[in-house]
């Protein structure tokens, strides 16, 4: 059973820059691929970007590709977004997750999740 606990939310003006966190407890974390998720309100939750096991591989939601930037530190059990350019529209609770399968945009693939993190972006 793996644990993930985000951090580093909050609220910035447009065009600012946040970097959000997630470390991972109780499992090895180099055997799961890891996505981060938003879901704003009133909407469903999206796909933002993911990150194979080793780290070598990454893939992006369009809305975001060339502003968002995820990586992991395997010896640091955690994984990262950098989220840069930020936009009223990536206002959402951000949330990471974890699979034992490949790095996937699809939801349901993922088998533990986070409690999210807030990420508000004034214009």
């Amino acid at each position: 059973q793996v644990q993930l606990v985000e951090s580093g939310g909050g609220l910035v003006p447009a065009g600012e820059s946040l970097r959000l966190s997630c470390a991972a407890s109780g499992g090895t974390f180099s055997d799961y691929a890891m996505g981060w998720f938003r879901q704003a309100p009133g909407k469903e939750r999206e796909f933002v970007a993911a990150i194979s096991w080793a780290g070598g591989n990454t893939y992006y939601a369009g809305s975001v590709k060339g502003r968002f930037t995820i990586s992991r530190d395997n010896s640091k059990n955690t994984v990262y977004l950098q989220m840069n350019t930020l936009k009223p529209e990536d206002t959402a609770i951000y949330y990471c997750a974890a699979t034992r399968g490949p790095y996937s945009d699809y939801v349901s693939l993922y088998n533990f999740w986070g409690q999210g993190t807030q990420v508000t972006v004034s214009s």
